[in-house]
């Protein structure tokens, strides 16, 4: 029997698909016995309620009058070997390179090379920080000092070897999905509030960042509605929305949107929708497009990043060069108008979200990865996930 492991996990706790992977794994590993401590500078959003085997380490920041910004790195680096040395943390897990990868970095110096780091990326310390020449060796460092690095997408994977000149390995290790939390809710009276019974729902979920490219989604719900009778759902908040509510008030939409703000469950919401847009311009993975498909919604999308790799294109979701919203409206029509493919794709969406990206499969990959860089002879067998 291979025997559990403590494990350190650091992330962004806030909003954002990083920390929602990041914290579903450490719940995941809890459940299948091995001793999780996230170590942040706030409670994860999603960790929520008591979880066995789950332990929380708050990282403080001292208010020292000589720094001019508060040294959050150096004390996220201290609490992590603190909670290393005190817990007896076979190795930190880390999600993005910068800050975390080097923070793990500097833990290890100080605890002993016992101590392991693996390294995820996630996409922004890769597509946005790289390209940043200050950030280049900083970012190279992190990941070469980490004992093994995994990617969510092929594509990251190529843009990180591209970018920063890597040549070590990386393990491609997908997102996923809880199959316990992601599947079709019934809402028919909570859609009620939104639509009426022979309107299409149409839904954005995204932080509103000029890269998820938000008047997009406007105008591609403006030629939708143009032909058929149907509502925008827009999920979340940012810098965009102001922008976005002044072009939908421009264009007479105001009356079709409905403005949810945040919202903590997910697939209660998502259910609510018949599609999901995600024209983005770079998109690592799409892990809202994930989320839909396991809720049986079907994403109307751009062919950017690793969407491609999650989304079939003509048969979970129909994908588009950037930009062509014209062409992305036409796509949404097609679905929208036509009952059979309409279900064609959502029983494939819910196949392709249950076997694919299944969260038994890809925690096992987390696994052998780490009994891998232990040197322990362990294996996790993998899973046959069952739609």
């Amino acid at each position: 029997m291979n025997r559990p492991l403590k494990i350190g996990i650091t992330c962004y706790p806030s909003l954002g698909g990083s920390g929602v992977v990041a914290t579903e794994l450490g719940k995941l590993l809890a459940e299948k016995g091995h001793e999780i401590h996230f170590i942040t500078h706030s409670m994860p959003f999603r960790l929520g309620k008591f979880h066995r085997n789950v332990y929380y380490h708050e990282v403080e920041v001292s208010d020292y009058y000589v720094f001019r910004y508060p040294p959050y790195d150096l004390s996220l680096a201290s609490k992590m070997h603190q909670v290393a040395k005190l817990q007896q943390l076979d190795l930190l897990h880390v999600h993005y390179a910068v800050p975390h990868a080097i923070c793990a970095y500097l833990a290890k110096q100080m605890s002993g090379d016992q101590l392991k780091v693996v390294t995820t990326l996630h996409g922004t310390d890769i597509t946005v920080l790289a390209q940043d020449v200050s950030l280049k060796d900083i970012i190279r460092l992190g990941i070469r000092s980490s004992d093994a690095v995994t990617a969510v997408s092929q594509d990251l994977i190529r843009e990180t070897r591209e970018l920063l000149d890597i040549v070590e390995p990386i393990d491609l290790t997908y997102n996923f999905v809880d199959k316990r939390v992601y599947y079709p809710r019934d809402c028919t009276d909570l859609r009620g509030d939104f639509a009426e019974p022979h309107e299409k729902v149409l839904m954005h979920i995204s932080n509103f960042r000029p890269v998820k490219r938000t008047a997009d989604v406007v105008d591609i719900f403006a030629r939708v509605s143009s032909k058929i009778p149907c509502k925008l759902l827009l999920v979340g908040e940012g810098p965009d929305m102001p922008r976005i509510q002044a072009k939908i008030d421009a264009m007479g939409l105001s009356h079709r949107v409905h403005y949810l703000g945040k919202q903590d469950d997910v697939a209660q919401v998502i259910s609510l929708a018949d599609l999901m847009l995600l024209p983005s311009e770079k998109e690592s993975f799409g892990l809202v497009a994930l989320e839909a498909m396991a809720c049986g919604v079907p994403t109307i999308g751009s062919q950017a990043g690793g969407i491609p790799e999650l989304v079939v294109n003509g048969e979970t979701g129909f994908l588009s060069p950037i930009g062509r919203t014209d062409e992305m409206a036409a796509n949404a029509l097609k679905l929208l108008t036509d009952p059979k493919l309409y279900a064609d794709f959502r029983e494939a969406c819910l196949q392709r979200a249950r076997t694919e990206f299944c969260n038994d499969r890809i925690t096992a990959q987390y696994e052998n990865i780490y009994y891998r860089v232990l040197g322990l002879d362990a294996r996790v067998p993998m899973p046959i996930c069952e739609a």
